[in-house]
């Protein structure tokens, strides 16, 4: 990022009982008109709270059925993260679109969002800027991590934080060089003890998770729970936001 190069001395640049009588005391045809009525449907329960940053487990989601976080018409479960200086969020033409701020922008999930055994999909295009213009942060257990695409400059890929150490310095950094107005295919697919990331086919991360400390790098990203996608100082478009989980547990 730009910037970044001295880790910590700068910022990033970077969720009644109703009893029905059976006339046990009444006619036949009384009990029979009874047992006759309707039964109300069960109310299905609320899970996590709209609006709120709630991470749960969603009650309707199939196991292995990819479930669609962005409709391209609205912004329906998501909201403009509320970043110092951040740009505005809008659908255009289909396309969630995060402007360019003065350092981080982005929206972030106001629903409900599993913790673990899930993966989620997305593909995300950098429109100006010379930053990263997709960072993804989502839940592993009770922690939370940052797969940064295009960071530090433009080009640096990786997990922010693990060990305390950043997506530049850790062991899942790597560079890749990214075009403006090019579509790419971000995944990220959490498990016990497992992280994996690709960009397009090419898997770019492969973590083995036991025994390290994840976290979210120090800063404005800790906004981005539970889940979230912003942009460093950089234009950035979104579509076919998805997700499914991996078991049923």
């Amino acid at each position: 990022m730009d910037g970044e190069g001295v880790r910590n001395s700068t910022p990033w640049r970077l969720i009644p009982i109703i009893f029905v009588s059976a006339g046990l005391f009444g006619s036949p045809a009384s009990a029979r008109a009874q047992s006759e009525r309707p039964v109300p449907a069960k109310s299905e329960p609320v899970v996590g709270k709209p609006e709120s940053p709630v991470v749960g487990k969603p009650e309707s989601l199939v196991v292995g059925k990819w479930e669609t976080l962005f409709d391209g018409k609205t912004l329906s479960g998501w909201k403009r993260t509320e970043f110092g200086g951040g740009g505005e969020a809008s659908v255009e033409d289909g396309f969630l679109v995060v402007d360019q701020g003065e350092e981080l922008s982005g929206v972030n999930w106001t629903r409900a969002f599993p913790k673990m055994n899930y993966e989620i999909e997305l593909e995300a295009q950098r429109r100006t800027g010379l930053d990263f213009f997709c960072a993804v942060t989502f839940p592993v257990s009770e922690r939370f991590v940052t797969f940064v695409v295009g960071g530090w400059g433009g080009a640096t890929v990786g997990i922010s934080s693990i060990n305390r150490e950043d997506a530049s310095q850790n062991e899942t950094s790597t560079i890749r060089h990214f075009k403006d107005n090019r579509w790419y295919k971000i995944r990220v697919k959490v498990e016990p003890e497992r992280i994996q990331t690709w960009i397009d086919e090419e898997r770019v991360v492969d973590l083995d998770t036991k025994g390290k400390e994840l976290g979210l790098r120090s800063g404005e990203i800790d906004l981005s729970v539970p889940l979230g996608l912003a942009s460093f100082r950089t234009t950035a478009a979104f579509k076919e936001v998805r997700f499914r989980r991996l078991t049923s547990k």
